[in-house]
Formats: structure tokens, sequence, C-alpha cells
């Protein structure tokens, strides 16, 4: 990234030569995101954050239906247990959400999904893995064949996945695919949506004619070529695969030394899940404090969903799963995460739990 910070400042869209360097950097890159996802090149328009690429992938289908159509407002089906961007940019469209539960560890079934679909049905949008307990969602596949069967575009939120899990864009047949880079080691400031040859959506942002006109506004070269050389880290299948061995087996001490400790237990689905992330349920105390007291150890670890520390609320997606939203913990590791650091969670972890618990039984 950094000879897009300090010395090519061109702009891609320009003709010049300045220009076409920051334009190669950036088509290089596409290319290095659309091998590590199973994707073509032109498939790969750019964006800002998954957060946006989500928006792009619900507004355009929505607008697409809408107009197709010739109503004033049309049908989508997603599940309780999406990211609040895909939750959010639904109700903010004109359309009647479906939004199917879940099961205790997390997974919606096909089936209940594809009951939803009616004739003003425009768009499903599920998740591939859930980023709160990381529930991988085996039954996507069908839900993406039966919808396409009925002429329904189907978008795959895939950014908890993408980089820990195998993610083929092509294999899985959906219209719509939202993947970001920092989840996978890249910088913060790109993400990009995955369409499907062929498709044709309004854009979300206007105002210019980057990415074939499907995104307006200036690219950020640099953060695109920090997207691109992480993709390319991991493309050819044997570091990817290194990488989540190396997470599941950090994980999985973690979670010997979490649920050592009375009354703790694993939420989401033990078996296939994401390799980097564990949620943890605590009984007799709720996760906050515990937060706080692992970070005053050294130790940062989440509460609730992603995306929601300012927001206070108890995580819509352990509701829906019928657990107690309010006493949950997030635990992940990274490519940069050692053994080390598992050791000062299993070595903090029962100390602030055995103390909040005391400090919640003993007398006013």
């Amino acid at each position: 990234m950094l000879p897009y910070l300090r010395e090519h400042h061109a702009d891609p869209g320009r003709v010049h030569s300045e220009g076409k360097v920051t334009r190669v950097a950036i088509e290089d890159a596409r290319e290095q995101v659309a091998a590590l996802f199973g994707a073509r090149p032109r498939e790969v328009v750019f964006t800002a954050t998954g957060t946006e690429a989500i928006n792009s992938a619900v507004w355009g289908a929505v607008t697409r239906g809408v107009a197709e159509l010739h109503a004033p407002i049309a049908h989508v089906v997603t599940t309780a247990v999406e990211h609040s961007a895909v939750l959010d940019s639904c109700s903010r469209s004109p359309v009647a959400v479906t939004a199917v539960g879940v099961d205790r560890i997390g997974r919606f079934a096909a089936d209940d999904v594809i009951a939803e679909l009616r004739p003003d049905t425009v768009l499903v949008s599920v998740q591939l893995a859930n980023h709160e307990v990381g529930t991988i969602q085996t039954e996507v596949p069908a839900i993406v064949a039966a919808a396409r069967e009925r002429g329904v575009l189907v978008h795959v939120d895939a950014c908890a996945a993408a980089g820990h899990i195998p993610v083929d864009f092509a294999g899985l047949g959906a219209d719509l695919c939202s993947i970001t880079a920092h989840k996978l080691g890249g910088p913060k400031g790109a993400a990009a949506l995955l369409v499907r040859r062929g498709l044709r959506l309004p854009p979300f942002i206007v105002g210019g004619a980057q990415e074939r006109a499907r995104r307006g506004g200036i690219e950020d070269v640099p953060a695109i070529v920090g997207f691109g050389a992480a993709a390319s880290e991991l493309a050819d299948g044997h570091h990817l695969t290194a990488e989540a061995d190396a997470a599941r087996a950090l994980t999985g001490r973690l979670l010997d030394g979490a649920l050592a400790v009375d009354d703790v237990t694993q939420l989401g689905d033990q078996n296939a899940r994401l390799p980097h992330l564990v949620c943890l349920g605590v009984g007799g105390v709720e996760a906050e404090p515990v937060l706080l007291g692992l970070d005053q150890r050294g130790v940062a670890v989440h509460s609730g969903s992603s995306c929601s520390s300012e927001a206070l609320e108890p995580s819509p997606v352990l509701a829906a799963m019928g657990v107690d939203a309010d006493k949950s913990l997030r635990a992940s590791v990274g490519w940069s995460s050692t053994s080390v650091d598992v050791d000062a969670f299993c070595a903090a972890f029962p100390e602030v739990v055995a103390k909040l618990r005391a400090l919640r039984s003993s007398p006013n």
C-alpha cells in the first residue's frame, strides 16, 4: 500500500500516465480478489465497507424488483440472525420483510426460507456464516438453488466467512455476495460486492462512472491495493487452510479454558463453525463487566453483536436463538494471534468471572 500513499496519488479515472499507474493497481487488485472468491474480475465491484456492499445489494435488488413488478412495494426474505446491515437496509427499503427464525445454534433451515417465497419476492438475503456465534449456514446452497429456480435474486452476506472458510462465488450460484477486507487481514476502507455476470442493478452511490458505472466516487487506491494483497496471500488455498487450522487450534484451547469454568457454555454450532470465533454464555454475571475485567488484564473480547458497542442493546442474534442475550461473550483470534494470547485469556477469564460472581452474591 505504501507506494500509493506516498508517491502515486493520481485519479485512476484519468488517461495520463500517472492515472494509468493507479488504474493498473486497481485492476491488479480486482484480479486478486476475484481469484480468492471464485469470481470473474468484472464481477468485483469495490466499495468502502461491507456495510456499503450489503446496502448496495439490497437497495439495488429491491429497486430493480419494484420496477419489474410495477408495484409500490415488493417482498424480501431474510433471517432473524443477519447482520444489522442486512436487516436495517431491508427495513428502510419499500418492501415487506419476512425474517425467518433459527434454531438454538443459530441455523436457519432451507425449507423454512424457501416456504416464504411469494410471487412478489424480489430478493432473498442470507448469511454464509454468523458473525456472532460462528455458525456456518450449511443450507445456503439449497436456498440459492431454489430461489434462482423461481427467478428470485439471492444475496449472500459472506463478510464474516471471507478469508476464514472457502467462498466460491461461481460455485455458490448466488447473484450477489458481500465481502470485506478487514476481516481477512486487509485494511479498513476496502470491501466488494460480487455481482453475477449479466446482472444489472441501479447503483446505490451515484455521481460518477467509477466501477463501470456501478459505484460512484473516486476509488481508495491504497485500501484496494491492500485488499488485493491480502487476498493474494490466501488465494492458493494452502495458506487459507493453514490459517484456519491454526485459528481452530487456538479457539479450541480457548474453549477448553473457558468451559472449565462452572456455568459457562458454548453458543452456536460446536462443529460447523468459523474457525476463528467462539461465543460463550456466562451464567451468573452479565457480559459487559466480564469484558471490562478482561480488558484491564490486557485481553480484548466483545459482548453482544459486532457493530453494536454503542447501541447498548441485547444481541438480536442471541435473542432469535432463544438464549440469554445479556450474558454472551464473543472471542476471536486473527492471523497475528498466538498461544501466548490464548494463555492470557485462560488465566484471566476464571479470575474475572469468579470475582464478579462473588460481588453479586455478597450482601449489600
